[in-house]
């Protein structure tokens, strides 16, 4: 049994910030300002060259040929699926412990969102309960997707995923906000499905001065057609196809971008060693457990993967009381996410209810995000487990 005391005798704890983006700044002022500069200079603020520039770094970076940016991670997603006439009549299938956005573009598209539970080690969707949704759904009188989603950066099981898409004839659109960089089986996320959608959302690991995103596709009948939706379904302009969206990237976040983009690897790279140093500073200090009536249970990263850790997420036992004492002793964390989408009052409709996915449940009861960024020094993580070791006593 993992005992827990209630005053904890502590000692003086440094504050810990979740996140602090003015220490990359710092590094990268002088590229970033010099490439707003050129933006600016150039007056050439909406789908200017700099915006051509990023798309053909990030598909190289993605490992597929096509690369389209637009307004926000959120408009991305559905891109990715409009650009597949995904719509109304149409069945996606996703994760209910996953962001609003996944579900949302999905009801944008006008296509009907089915639910499937979570593996519990991984948090991404189950692919045995993705093949039982999509049995169930399976008609003639409608296509099928599946929407995986590469929770806190690490990639869902795409074997089992493809094998049970190519049994149902589903399409998959990759959900990749949170994992720019990372791979499964050495492919890309971002190559992994038909289409797949990034944010650049200020506290992502490729991160914008602002909302961005993009979709990438290694079709170049895709391709076109996104290009075509993000800017109100015009090839011609002043010439509508089709009715289309203003999701345009804008030049100014894709100079900042590009920049990023030179180091997001070796950012990766970094958060790979901060979580395996997490992971030892917790072991070491006998807090961890194979469940959380033992301990503190640690991240799982799947050997087919490679974990970028966007967020470095344990499940701990009386979760809501630690992240109190932390909070008060100045130590960030974040809970990614409290409320599974099924339960959530705008989704009502779509007919959930408390215990129809029991491990989204459980986890959105458990999980808790440490501070984890690349500038993150060893003396704050030192902070934050011996925080968590107080309070454990």
């Amino acid at each position: 049994m993992f005992y827990v005391t209630t005053t904890p005798a502590s000692t003086a704890l440094q504050p810990v910030p979740m996140l602090d983006f003015s220490r990359q700044f710092a590094v990268l002022r002088d590229e970033v300002m010099a490439a707003i500069t050129q933006v600016c200079d150039s007056q050439r603020f909406i789908l200017g060259p700099e915006v051509a520039s990023f798309e053909k770094a990030a598909a190289a970076a993605c490992g597929v040929p096509f690369a389209v940016g637009c307004a926000s991670g959120t408009d991305a997603l559905w891109l990715a699926m409009a650009a597949l006439d995904i719509g109304p009549g149409d069945v996606v299938v996703t994760t209910p412990f996953t962001f609003f956005a996944s579900v949302s573009s999905i009801l944008r598209c006008g296509a009907t969102p089915v639910l499937a539970d979570i593996d519990p080690r991984t948090f991404n969707i189950s692919p045995s309960a993705t093949f039982e949704a999509l049995q169930k759904h399976a008609a003639p009188s409608h296509r099928l997707a599946i929407m995986p989603v590469h929770l806190y950066g690490q990639c869902a099981d795409l074997d089992e995923l493809q094998t049970a898409a190519t049994h149902h004839s589903a399409m998959i659109v990759e959900d990749a906000a949170q994992a720019f960089g990372a791979l499964w089986n050495g492919i890309p996320a971002g190559a992994l499905g038909d289409t797949a959608a990034f944010s650049f959302y200020p506290t992502k690991n490729l991160a914008a001065f602002g909302d961005a995103g993009m979709a990438t596709t290694k079709s170049a009948a895709l391709d076109e057609r996104l290009r075509s939706l993000r800017a109100h379904g015009m090839k011609v302009r002043y010439f509508h196809e089709e009715v289309g969206w203003n999701s345009r990237l804008d030049s100014l976040q894709a100079a900042v971008l590009e920049v990023k983009l030179r180091y997001v690897d070796e950012g990766n790279r970094r958060r790979r060693s901060l979580a395996a140093r997490y992971d030892t500073l917790f072991t070491a200090a006998g807090l961890t457990g194979a469940s959380t009536a033992e301990g503190i249970v640690l991240p799982y990263t799947d050997p087919r993967a490679e974990h970028i850790f966007h967020q470095y997420v344990v499940r701990v036992p009386r979760r809501d009381d630690l992240r109190a004492f932390l909070t008060a002793h100045k130590i960030g964390t974040e809970i990614y996410y409290p409320l599974p989408l099924h339960l959530q009052e705008a989704l009502r409709s779509l007919g959930y209810k408390a215990g129809d996915f029991p491990e989204t449940e459980r986890a959105a009861t458990e999980v808790l995000a440490l501070p984890m960024y690349p500038e993150l020094r060893e003396d704050e993580q030192d902070t934050v487990v011996e925080a968590i070791r107080q309070f454990f006593g």
